[in-house]
Formats: C-alpha cells, sequence, structure tokens
C-alpha cells in the first residue's frame, strides 16, 4: 500500500525547493555505517547551489521531473519527502517499508535512516543500489533496518548524463482485515474571503473529489459555514461540497454549524472524522491523503488519536509557526516555533514528540464519535474555542512532517476588537480547564494588561478588555440571552478601525515607519522610561508611526500622537495621548480588580455548572436560528 508520496515544488501552492529536495554536486557518497550529519555532509554543503542555477541539475515545474548530470546528487532528507517512520511505527499498523522511485539512466539510490540527538544528526546508511535503464522505469527498494527511528530517507546520485528521477512513493505491507474505513467531512467557516475559499475548492476539486485515482476520491466531504452569506452557492456546491448560509458568529459559529450538520446528515453521509480548516490557507493536497492515510492504518489504542496540521508563514514558506500547543491558564505555549524547515535539523526536531493539549482548528481532524448532541464547541466567537475542544476531548494528537497548511502569519495581523474576546474567552477555559486560576492571577493580568494599552494611548482597547471581564463575571446565563450578532457588531463598533492614511492627522512616512520597526532600546533609556512610566507624566510633543501589530512601549515615550500602521492592509488609525483618559482607564482597571475579588469564584462555579447547557444542540440551534 502507498502510504506517502515523494512530492515536487508546485508553482501557485510552494516553490520553496528545500522543501522537499536538496541538491549537492560532485559529492562524495556515505559509506555503510553510523556517522555523524556533519562528517558526512561537510564536503557536500560547500558546493550546494541555487538549482535555477546548478546546470547539473534541472527541475522541470511542467513534467514534475529532476533532469541529472554525470556525478549530482539530489537529497530527500526534506519536510515533504522524508518519510516519519517512528510515528508511523507507532500509532499504525503498517509492516515492512520500501521505496519505488521511477528512474531513467543511470544511477546509485542510497537508502538512509536519519535521528536527531541532543545536537547531533545520526545517519545510518541501509543500503546502495546501482540500476540503470533507458527508459522511465519503476524500481523497488526495501528499508531493511528494523530499529527505524527519525526518519527514512534516500538520496540519488547520477551515474550518466540525462539521468531522469520521474517521481516515487513510500509503500509498506499492510494485513487488509486491518485497514479501517474512514471518511473525512472537511469544515470550513468563512467571512466575506471568496479568493481563498475558490482557490481551495478548485484545488480539492481538481485533486480528489474529481479525481478518481486520488485515495481519498469517493472519502472526502466538505462543509463551508457561510458566515458573511456572500458565496455564489449555485456555482460552488456540488454533491460533495455542501455550502450552508449562516449567522456571523464567528469561528465558534461556523465550525460548530459544520459539526452539526455532518451530524444530522450522518447517516446517508457517514462521514467518520471532521476535518476543520481555516478558509485563509493555502493547502498541499498530500496534507489530507497523508491524514487519511494513517486514520485508515491506526492501531486500535490510538482510534480516537487527533490528526494535526502545522501551521507554516504564507509569506516565507519554509518557516513554521507553530506545531502543536499546550496551555497552562492563559500562558499558550506554542510548539516548535520558528523552525527553518529547509534545515534537515528542524525536520528531525519535528519528528521529536512533546507533550501537547491542542492543536489549533487551521488543521485539526477528530473522530466524529467525539461530536455529540452533549459535546460541541463553546460559542466564544473567536480565540479559544479550538483550545476549550480540545482540552475536552483530545487525548493523543498525531503531528508528521509534511501534514500542514500556510497561513498569513499572525504579527502581520491586528483587530482591536479581541481585546474583548482574548481575555473573556481565557476565563471562560480556565472556568473548566485550570481550577486554579484565581483573582491573583486575573488582577495581575488586568494591571499589566491595561497599563500596556495606555502607554500605547489604545484607550478604547482597554474599555473593550474591561467589558469582556464584566460580562464573563455575569455567568452563562447573560451570554445565553444574548443575540451574538448583534453583540460582535458593538463589540467592533468600539474599538480601532484601520482607515485609509489620508484621512489620518498624522502623515505616513514609511522610513520613519521603517525606523520604529528596526528601533533597538538602549540601558540609559529603559530606566528614564520605567522612572516616568514611559513619560506618562512628563509632556508630549510630535509624532511617530510604528507598527500597529509590534508596537512597543519606547516608540511611544513622549509622543503626542502616533500613527499605528498595519503592513498588510496598508490602513492605520492614531492615537493620542491623554492624561485624563490615561488616568481614568487605569482607575476603571484597579475598580475591576476590586470586584473580580468578590465575584470572580461565583462566576467561575457558574461557568463550570451552568455553562455546560452552551455546548448542547439545543442551544446552539437556537443561537444559530436553526430552530
Amino acid at each position: 500500500m502507498e502510504i506517502q508520496k515523494i512530492l515536487f515544488p508546485e508553482v501557485g501552492r510552494c516553490t520553496e525547493k528545500e522543501l522537499y529536495y536538496r541538491t549537492e554536486q560532485e559529492c562524495s557518497r556515505p559509506t555503510p555505517g553510523v556517522l555523524h550529519e556533519q562528517t558526512l555532509m561537510e564536503n557536500q554543503r560547500k558546493a550546494l547551489e541555487d538549482v535555477a542555477n546548478n546546470s547539473r541539475i534541472t527541475f522541470s515545474y511542467e513534467k514534475k521531473q529532476i533532469m541529472m548530470q554525470k556525478d549530482a546528487v539530489v537529497a530527500f532528507d526534506t519536510y515533504f519527502n522524508g518519510l516519519s517512520i517512528e510515528k508511523w511505527k507507532k500509532y499504525t499498523v503498517i509492516g515492512d517499508v520500501s521505496l519505488k522511485l521511477t528512474l531513467s539512466g543511470r544511477f546509485m539510490v542510497t537508502l538512509l535512516t536519519k535521528e536527531k540527538i541532543k545536537d547531533d544528526v545520526l545517519v545510518h546508511v541501509i543500503s546502495e543500489t546501482i540500476v540503470e535503464s533507458e527508459k522511465e522505469t519503476e524500481f523497488e527498494f526495501p528499508y531493511t533496518f528494523a530499529d527505524a527511528r527519525g526518519m527514512y530517507t534516500f538520496t540519488l546520485t547520477a551515474l550518466s548524463d540525462n539521468s531522469v528521477f520521474a517521481g516515487g512513493s513510500y509503500h509498506a505491507t499492510v494485513a487488509q482485515e486491518k485497514v479501517r474505513d474512514v471518511k473525512i467531512g472537511i469544515a470550513i467557516c468563512t467571512f466575506k474571503r471568496e479568493p481563498f475559499i475558490e482557490k481551495n475548492l478548485r484545488i480539492l476539486n481538481e485533486a480528489i473529489l474529481k479525481n478518481p485515482e486520488s485515495p481519498l476520491y469517493g472519502h472526502l466531504e466538505v462543509f463551508v459555514a457561510d458566515n458573511g452569506q456572500t458565496l455564489d452557492r449555485e456555482r460552488l456546491s456540488s454533491d460533495k461540497i455542501h455550502i450552508n448560509p449562516n449567522r456571523n458568529l464567528g469561528g465558534a459559529g461556523g465550525f460548530t454549524r459544520d459539526l452539526i450538520e455532518i451530524m444530522t446528515h450522518n447517516d446517508e453521509l457517514h462521514v467518520t472524522h471532521a476535518l476543520l480548516m481555516d478558509d485563509d490557507i493555502v493547502i498541499e493536497p498530500e496534507s489530507l491523503i497523508k491524514t487519511y492515510r494513517i486514520l485508515t492504518l491506526l492501531k486500535e489504542e490510538y482510534e480516537d488519536a487527533f490528526i494535526g496540521g502545522a501551521m507554516l508563514r504564507l509569506d516565507k514558506q519554509a518557516i513554521q509557526v507553530e506545531a502543536g500547543a499546550s496551555w497552562n491558564g492563559g500562558f499558550l505555549k506554542s510548539l516548535k516555533q520558528n523552525l527553518d524547515l529547509r534545515m534537515c535539523d528542524s525536520c528531525l526536531y519535528n519528528e521529536i514528540e512533546e507533550y501537547t493539549e491542542f492543536n489549533a482548528w487551521w488543521y485539526c481532524c477528530f473522530p466524529m464519535k467525539v461530536v455529540t448532541p452533549e459535546n460541541l464547541p463553546m460559542p466564544i466567537f473567536i480565540r479559544g474555542d479550538d483550545l476549550e475542544y480540545g482540552l475536552r476531548n483530545m487525548k493523543t494528537l498525531i503531528l508528521m512532517n509534511g501534514i500542514c497548511v500556510w497561513h498569513e502569519p499572525f504579527e502581520n495581523k491586528y483587530s482591536s476588537f479581541l481585546e474583548y474576546y482574548i481575555m473573556r474567552n481565557q476565563l471562560i477555559d480556565n472556568s473548566f480547564h485550570c481550577p486554579w486560576y484565581g483573582a491573583k492571577q486575573l488582577n495581575r493580568a488586568i494591571m499589566g494588561h491595561c497599563f500596556r494599552e495606555v502607554i500605547y494611548y489604545r484607550y478604547k482597547n482597554v474599555d473593550l478588555y474591561l467589558q469582556g471581564i464584566k460580562d464573563f463575571l455575569k455567568g452563562p446565563a447573560w451570554l445565553m440571552e444574548q443575540d451574538g450578532e448583534a453583540l460582535h457588531k458593538s463589540v467592533m463598533a468600539a474599538g480601532y478601525r484601520g482607515q485609509d492614511l489620508n484621512t489620518l492627522d498624522v502623515p505616513f512616512d514609511y522610513p520613519t515607519f521603517e525606523q520604529s520597526y528596526k528601533y533597538v532600546d538602549n540601558k540609559k533609556s529603559k530606566i528614564k522610561r520605567m522612572l516616568t512610566m514611559n513619560g506618562l507624566f512628563l509632556r508630549a510633543k510630535g509624532t511617530n508611526v510604528v507598527p500597529m501589530s509590534a508596537a512597543r512601549p519606547a516608540l511611544f515615550y513622549r509622543k503626542k500622537k502616533v500613527l499605528q500602521y498595519d503592513v498588510t492592509s496598508k490602513k492605520g488609525f492614531v492615537t493620542e495621548k491623554s492624561f485624563g483618559s490615561s488616568m481614568h482607564c487605569l482607575c476603571s482597571a484597579v475598580g475591576l480588580t476590586i470586584v473580580v475579588r468578590f465575584k470572580l469564584k461565583k462566576a467561575q462555579d457558574a461557568w463550570r455548572t451552568e455553562g455546560l447547557k452552551l455546548r448542547t444542540l439545543d442551544f446552539w440551534n437556537g443561537f444559530l436560528g436553526l430552530k
């Protein structure tokens, strides 16, 4: 059975070639045995060149093949083309593994295992085989190293000119009676993002839904909750794509609507697993196929496992943002952050399993038997819905190289309205999962957060933040009575919104913005700012232009007005220093800390008991207007 296909770069999806293969020119071959990668690759790395400038190795995007001249070497110890053998062996029922390659010309094929041990990468050469063929021929090479750890991989060395590698795949022996019957229901929530949705639906149609050769053909349904009610349903829908207009109740409302649709119609659809995905991502269809393969081959003890996809940056496609996460009462720990996946060491670090508690819903797959009329997500609009559902239901998270999405990095995004939701939802999540989180921790967070926003002159944000906490203290009964759409509209109206730069009273100057972005504070300046509360009690003058999503106190020191610029939308808003507003915000924060001491525990108890009603199908049907 094919368990993983060898992938090539593709225009419109990902062209970072070192995520797929590495080129090493005229390098010496490894000798059998265990070697340190540093020794093995020392001379090879000196010869690394960009493929476009490497006349000895040519990749064709059109033909999806690599042509190699004599002595050229290509390695596949990469993010998409290494095989995570240790995880395959741990979680699935696969037996012996082999590699099938389609080749023409004369090649040395070297099979290896690679494993990260502390700061070293250990390499074990399994076999070296010379093959030759005048026309494209499929060859099979068995991996005979039984105690494999880390990654299975291979290298190709051309022994004649014009030798061609035209594709391949990893295969495994599997007892047919152990293969599970799996059908995935993709759940997408969208709000007026037609370009992303239409592109991803087109990819799914071409690669899977209308492709009988795909392993997923006939095993995939797609559900889209259209929160903006702007999609062309007639044009985009099909017997496999189900688009449902939905009230704008955020990601929580959209994903829950999808889960309800799957659950309601599952007698006819027979969906076994839900796969929740963001709308503004770029997907690799092979990630879906690999997810499907794993699910069909899971061992019995892991049949309830979740499968998570890593988030890679859309602007820097080789950089990993997160692969799984853990939660400690509000101190979110993203795992394996900022790894450069062009490096083999980073890919092998991904193979090491760490403690995880949830996977974000940009790509998260779980069994539909988790989804019941009494076990739906919490109606908290945005931020924390995936976290709470994961903490509640996830026992095992499987993460594997090659299962990922590309997403716009969060530091390029800024939304003032999130000030209302983040702490409110954190408190809701903590009520269920972190009972130790009390008034002391919350009051420390209140004062720290509000002081920071006062320093940035974002007085509206302080009001939103405090209102979110006040609404939490009202308990779940208050939320049950709310019109979710109306509540969100009022929250949106209360915050800052990006405006056309030409309408603002602080002129936008890019060199000033760039200087702010790169500014490094010195020790003397830090002491001065600390002693004066960042100049709060000093006279302010002048203006500055700063990054909206990466503001720092030093950029606001003694400035009267500050243009806060969003690089993504190319819009901004201006905040102005006001001593009166600063005092009002800080006094409001202090006042709320007093209220928290008396009301927090009662509110937490109410959420833990009455809040259970918010997870039910009966509540959601009313909240979504389905009854």
